[in-house]
């Protein structure tokens, strides 16, 4: 197998710049976890692959298995006289689990060297939008060859992806369906395609930690990540690093929430999240709101610590909506500079409504007088109305957005976090209904000035922001 491949250096992924991410049934999982891991264990040692299984997002019933490795090729799948590098034989390892595991259930699978023909099998993997490419062909005469050289059906859909898949749709899902051997030997040619072609973008992929904990009572877990950039340690430039911050108005109720008996929840947010965060309340009316300011100095290439110490205190910065004291729907309220709404907005509304749809929250941008009196002049407020879940993915895309655009990179690639921090089920908000004055305004295809980094304004003087906590 020996090909010339089209590696990306810049990105400094070295020789781990092999990556599949298979789509696993939540239901199979455990074919290739094993009890205590055994299973993820024993692949990992015989394929000398790197594999995480992330956890399930809620309504999502697949799970992300990312595979990866160096790309020189060392390992033999079964008889094949080709060698193939250890993602590969890795993913086939796990292919076939799955399958066996699938047909045990049904007692249809035959145990021997072939596959039972008596079942149709489907396999769905992620692949990212500028190397889906490969697959396809000019004018699809690549993916037609695969149909006809394996007669199984491969499709490549863009809509309706699994909420898996990366934010705002740079994702691809690739699904082969047929009956095993077709679907395996698609599976084959396609991973020959995407080896042969990698993602620039994959080493975003492995940012995060590959170990995740299970935790009672809330949405979405993992281990506190402060820096995670371990899978690739080529030197980074410190110029790179950008300040990155998000503002929240909080109701002045909510604060003790924020901040806990003794400053105890704010510190130990600071601690495992790695970010700055401040409380900012106002001299004049205890009833008005405050805001909570966090930052941090970030490589866009690294988790996070803004997003995390975020989604650590949405929901203790949200308002209740609804006369339903046990309605779930939570309102959160963001300020941003007025230079950056233009990436949450898009040409003609495009990306908000995309959010929107994406998310199933309701997402709205108030201007002007709309916005709190506790704003300053040159911030708009963003309001994320919706469940509780709903709300925490809308919050995730917007913030993403935001500091995808303070890299100057919001027409590249925005991320999803492959981790996010553990949220509690129990919803600390206020239901104190807010003073508005007046609808928002519409905004069509406005055009506004970018790449302003917000984390520089606090360095701003305003009246109405005193007492830092």
């Amino acid at each position: 197998m020996a090909y010339s491949r089209n590696i990306y250096d810049n990105n400094g992924a070295g020789l781990e710049d092999t990556v599949y991410r298979y789509l696993c049934p939540v239901r199979k999982a455990g074919s290739i976890i094993g009890r205590g891991g055994e299973i993820a264990k024993q692949i990992r040692s015989e394929t000398k692959a790197n594999m995480r299984i992330n956890e399930a997002l809620p309504g999502c019933d697949e799970r992300v298995v990312t595979i990866y490795s160096n790309s020189e090729e060392t390992n033999r799948i079964e008889d094949d006289e080709d060698f193939v590098c250890p993602a590969f034989d890795a993913l086939f390892k796990v292919h076939d689990m799955i399958v066996a595991e699938e047909f045990d259930n049904d007692g249809d699978y035959d145990n021997g060297d072939e596959y039972s023909e008596r079942q149709t099998v489907t396999v769905r993997m992620l692949v990212p939008s500028d190397q889906i490419g490969c697959l396809i062909g000019k004018g699809g005469q690549v993916i037609q060859k695969l149909r006809n050289d394996t007669n199984a059906q491969i499709r490549v859909i863009n809509d309706n992806l699994p909420i898996c898949a990366l934010a705002l749709s740079h994702d691809e899902l690739l699904q082969i369906i047929g009956d095993p051997s077709a679907v395996r030997e698609a599976l084959y040619q396609v991973a020959f395609l995407l080896y042969d072609n990698p993602s620039r973008f994959q080493n975003y992929f492995l940012s995060s930690s590959s170990t995740l904990q299970h935790q009672p009572g809330g949405i979405l877990m993992s281990p506190a990540i402060t820096s995670s950039h371990k899978n690739y340690s080529a030197p980074r430039d410190a110029a790179d690093a950008r300040v990155f911050s998000i503002c929240f108005i909080c109701p002045a109720e909510n604060v003790g929430g924020v901040i806990g008996k003794g400053g105890c929840f704010i510190n130990q947010t600071r601690q495992e999240s790695g970010a700055t965060i401040k409380v900012h309340t106002p001299e004049t009316d205890e009833d008005d709101d405050c805001i909570i300011f966090i930052s941090a100095k970030e490589f866009f290439e690294d988790q996070s610590p803004t997003v995390n110490a975020a989604l650590r205190l949405q929901t203790r910065c949200s308002e209740k909506v609804g006369k339903d004291s046990s309605d779930s729907a939570i309102s959160t309220r963001v300020l941003i500079p007025s230079s950056q709404v233009g990436c949450l907005i898009g040409k003609g509304g495009a990306l908000i409504s995309e959010m929107r749809s994406v998310t199933k929250a309701n997402i709205r941008i108030f201007q002007g007088e709309d916005v709190p009196r506790i704003a300053r002049e040159n911030e708009e407020m963003v309001q994320i109305t919706g469940s509780l879940d709903a709300a925490i993915k809308a919050l995730t895309q917007v913030m993403l957005r935001l500091r995808a655009n303070v890299f100057d990179m919001d027409r590249g690639l925005v991320l999803l976090p492959t981790f996010f921090p553990y949220i509690s089920q129990t919803i600390e908000t206020s239901s104190k209904p807010r003073h508005r004055k007046g609808e928002n305004h519409p905004h069509g295809s406005e055009e506004i000035a970018r790449n302003e980094d917000y984390g520089s304004q606090t360095n701003l003087k305003s009246p109405r922001r005193n007492r830092v906590y």
